[in-house]
């Protein structure tokens, strides 16, 4: 339409007045270019490219054991896939923990290799002061606390954050101490809503929901969780928009069918030399049987 505006890129700006009109923010982990190619042409607000990744392309079983360098290789195929959306990535196990250097030049490769705009750093107050790192350096970070994957045995597992009071108090600090080091949002993953939405009245940036309720100024979900691309585990929080599992079973099967019944490929999937070429090459090579065939196509028979 003629009056249809221009898209614009997100940009952090775009999230603060977003949060001040009551407007929602969509985020979405995505891992490869084609997700990516689809969800911002569609306009999504944020993708962001999570180390569940790892699991979802590579088959580790938890996100610790993803590397740096397959972190990287997903995020230059986001950063391939997309030209609107936010790019933010989410730092791997150990790529800003060990010191505020390491968190600092990790930070940097992302943003130098694979054209990232902003980081997601899971964690609580005690890695507040290597994020402060990164923020004052000059990239902006998305602060993740609750359920953060890379805690899982300290945590004790994979359960909701923040049922009592105590607890929730302490998420309460972990937030306050991102916001604080200067991020520029707060991820809330798996906590109860009663933590997330405090923090949504609160803070002074947007406050996003990975199944932490409804009443955030964003969501977050797996890309892989809308279709029901890992099987081992649903969580409670995600929702299988469309379950592609049956339907990958179901165009596999066909296919090694039709390889063993020799209907694939068929002539419409086949390239042909000119009969002319095609005698000439069985000459060539003395092919009888593709003489005879070639004879038996010229007579009609």
């Amino acid at each position: 339409m003629a009056d249809e505006k221009p898209r614009r890129k997100v940009t952090i700006r775009t999230l603060q007045r977003k949060m001040k009109k009551g407007e929602a923010i969509t985020q979405l982990a995505a891992y490869d270019y084609r997700t990516a190619v689809v969800s911002d042409r569609l306009g999504m607000d944020i993708l962001c490219v999570s180390d569940t990744g790892g699991m979802i392309l590579f088959g580790h079983q938890s996100t610790v054991s993803v590397s740096f360098d397959e972190v990287m290789m997903m995020a230059q195929a986001i950063d391939r896939g997309s030209q609107y959306g936010l790019r933010m990535v989410d730092m791997p196990y150990w790529s800003f923990h060990v010191s505020r250097e390491q968190a600092v030049e990790n930070a940097g490769r992302f943003v130098h290799e694979a054209n990232a705009e902003v980081m997601k750093c899971e964690g609580n107050l005690h890695h507040a002061r290597n994020i402060e790192a990164i923020v004052q350096a000059g990239i902006p970070v998305q602060g993740h606390i609750g359920v953060t994957p890379m805690r899982m045995p300290q945590l004790g597992g994979f359960v909701a954050q923040g049922k009592t009071s105590d607890r929730a108090k302490e998420l309460i600090d972990d937030a306050m101490a991102f916001v604080d080091a200067g991020c520029f949002s707060i991820l809330c993953e798996v906590t109860t809503q009663e933590v997330c939405e405090y923090l949504t009245e609160v803070l002074p940036v947007p406050v996003i929901s990975l199944g932490a309720g409804n009443r955030a100024h964003g969501v977050h979900i797996i890309s892989s969780d809308l279709f029901h691309l890992w099987e081992e585990h649903v969580p409670r929080h995600s929702r299988i928009y469309t379950d592609l599992i049956p339907i990958m079973e179901d165009v596999i099967t066909r296919y090694m069918a039709d390889v063993v019944s020799r209907d694939y490929p068929g002539p419409e999937n086949t390239v042909y030399m000119k009969d002319d070429e095609a005698e000439a090459f069985a000459k060539e090579m003395k092919w009888d049987s593709k003489l005879e065939e070639l004879e038996k196509k010229k007579s009609g028979s």
